[in-house]
């Protein structure tokens, strides 16, 4: 006897943590015909042009990827139900790195099809949105020409210091920014992946140690530069604006330039109020 599937009770806060894309947010919808897991709860989350799947059981929360003609059989996320916050964990690792995978096959996929031309073209209607977004939180966007692309550069009064974003010819966005170290903070609290787990070294300078010891996700490079992630997932630099800089004084004033990659549109739409 077939019975009903309860819905997943994570979908709809996880849901409203994820932001809006083309003024569209995301919905629950009820998964009756999945058969990922037995007597899991499941339920379908969609913001119209990608879906995920929600499977609660064992003690754990999974997330699949729901495409055309593929069966979703290996999560793209899972965390431990019993966590202290497995919702907001959840959301986070959907925003690190499920979304930016999609639209990392989406970007190849358009390259194969249709030339770097189009990948560019497609990647700034997606910045768009942060533009409009970043508009809206009070950012005087200023239109910057390059050859490789398109790209926005703008002022954060709060911090003093100086951002852009571009999209470029492999389908991709890059955000940089120059000012004060301590206009990162709120960004890479947003964005790093979690601590735990991790802990700050004594290797490196005094700059790098200045920074990871706040984040003991970043490691450094070397004495003028530290680094977090790594090639294919959202990754980025913090660095010392030329090498000929002293390293061994270091405090929030300290200019520095940065510089993130594959961050993808949904992880800085949930990080604009950091970027202003």
């Amino acid at each position: 006897m077939i019975t009903a599937i309860a819905p997943a009770r994570t979908a709809a806060p996880l849901a409203a943590l994820l932001p809006a894309r083309r003024r569209t947010a995301w919905t629950v919808e009820p998964a009756t015909h999945y058969g990922i897991r037995p007597n899991a709860a499941l339920s379908r989350i969609t913001d119209g042009t990608r879906t995920l799947l929600i499977a609660e059981s064992a003690g754990v929360v999974e997330v699949f990827v729901v495409q055309v003609d593929v069966f979703p059989a290996v999560p793209a996320a899972v965390v431990d139900a019993n966590g202290p916050d497995p919702v907001a964990a959840l959301a986070a690792r959907i925003l690190r790195s499920v979304l930016p995978d999609l639209d990392k096959a989406t970007a190849n996929a358009t390259l194969v099809a249709h030339g770097w031309q189009q990948a560019v073209i497609d990647t700034a209607q997606e910045m768009n949105e942060v533009a409009y977004e970043l508009i809206d939180h009070g950012a005087h966007l200023v239109v910057e020409p390059r050859t490789d692309g398109v790209g926005i550069h703008w002022q954060a009064p709060s911090t003093g210091g100086e951002w852009s974003l571009c999209a470029v010819g492999n389908g991709s966005v890059i955000l940089g920014y120059e000012g004060p170290v301590s206009g990162l903070y709120g960004l890479l609290t947003a964005v790093l992946p979690t601590a735990e787990g991790r802990e700050s070294t004594d290797v490196g300078s005094p700059f790098t140690r200045h920074l990871t010891d706040r984040f003991p996700q970043l490691r450094p490079v070397d004495s003028h530069e530290a680094e977090f992630g790594a090639k294919g997932e959202p990754h980025g630099f913090i660095a010392l604006p030329t090498s000929d800089e002293p390293t061994d004084v270091m405090d929030d004033s300290r200019r520095v330039a940065a510089q993130f990659h594959l961050f993808g549109a949904d992880l800085l739409l949930s990080a604009v109020t950091h970027l202003v």
